[in-house]
């Protein structure tokens, strides 16, 4: 089977945010990461000390003109994907059509444990994450349908109201396992890749998955999966270990003893962005070439930080 190539898409930016003391203070987040150039706003789903996400992101909607919106990512276990598909289409239409529906099969333990939602096995949460995907994908169309599932059952359902985006929102898949890699080159319009998460925990072998090589590995993987459909694919990384200063190597250092890892790793991994703005841009262009990574999200901490990233990409 060919596989297509990815077409060489313009960077967008954005920040992942999960709280804030005041109104004020997220709405300024939000205003301050447009004004930068930033073109979305993501949050977390956890239970954990964080902001809910649908009315913080309605919050950072209503004081943005063009910010785009959305989870990174909803777990599906959370709500009933009919529940979930309502909110969405709501905050779709809303904010003018500016949400992205990242959503997942959910991975945190903790969350399950302290919450008393049932924790099964991954391809149990899977599974039921495809249904709940295919009962949002339906709801979006505002026809009637009935689903009949292992998970969930829908009798006659109209959904409402309708999003913006028509036939739905932009569907982000993030995965580090092998199977949601392929089953997000097959049904997302956004891929993300992730270090595995399979344990529950972020543990070593998390930071082991962030090499280069395992990134390579999960990008061939996609782009197998995805077949001539890959060239419609937007991917996306999300970068945890950003250090924005001016001597790299001390960053790059720092943070490899940090995590008690070879300092390679980490000036090699695509989800560390370390040294000067320069480098920092002349990287994520090779790694645009290398991997198609044009979708790069930082923290809300870089939101000033990484501003000058931007200025320097603006238009690539």
């Amino acid at each position: 089977m060919a596989v297509n190539q990815p077409e060489i898409r313009p960077f967008r930016f954005g920040i992942q945010a999960s709280k804030a003391g005041s109104h004020k203070e997220w709405t300024e987040l939000a205003k301050t990461a447009e004004s930068n150039g930033f073109n979305s706003l993501t949050m977390p789903d956890h239970f954990t000390d964080q902001l809910a996400p649908v009315p913080a992101l309605m919050a950072a909607a209503n004081a943005t003109s063009t910010l785009r919106i959305g989870a990174l990512v909803w777990d599906n276990d959370y709500k009933h994907p009919v529940v979930l598909a309502k909110e969405l289409a709501t905050l779709d239409l809303l904010s003018s059509g500016r949400l992205e529906i990242g959503i997942g099969a959910g991975w945190m333990a903790t969350d399950y444990v302290q919450s008393g939602i049932q924790y099964d096995r991954p391809g149990v949460r899977i599974d039921r994450f495809l249904e709940g995907l295919e009962v949002i994908k339906r709801a979006m169309t505002g026809e009637k349908f009935s689903f009949t599932g292992k998970h969930y059952n829908i009798t006659d359902y109209v959904a409402t109201p309708l999003p913006v985006q028509r036939p739905c929102p932009p569907i982000l898949i993030g995965g580090g396992g092998p199977r949601v890699l392929k089953l997000a080159a097959q049904l997302a319009d956004i891929v993300g890749i992730n270090p595995s998460l399979k344990d529950g925990v972020v543990n070593a072998d998390t930071i082991a998955e962030m090499s280069a090589e395992a990134v390579t590995s999960k990008v061939d993987l996609v782009k197998h999966a995805a077949g001539p459909r890959m060239s419609r694919i937007e991917m996306n990384i999300r970068t945890f270990l950003v250090n924005i200063r001016d001597n790299a190597n001390e960053a790059i250092t720092g943070t490899a003893n940090m995590f008690k890892v070879e300092p390679d790793l980490v000036a090699n991994s695509p989800f560390a962005l370390m040294g000067p703005p320069s480098k920092i841009a002349e990287d994520l262009l090779a790694r645009r070439e290398r991997w198609g990574f044009s979708y790069v999200i930082v923290g809300g901490e870089d939101v000033e930080s990484f501003a000058p990233v931007i200025k320097i990409l603006a238009g690539k």
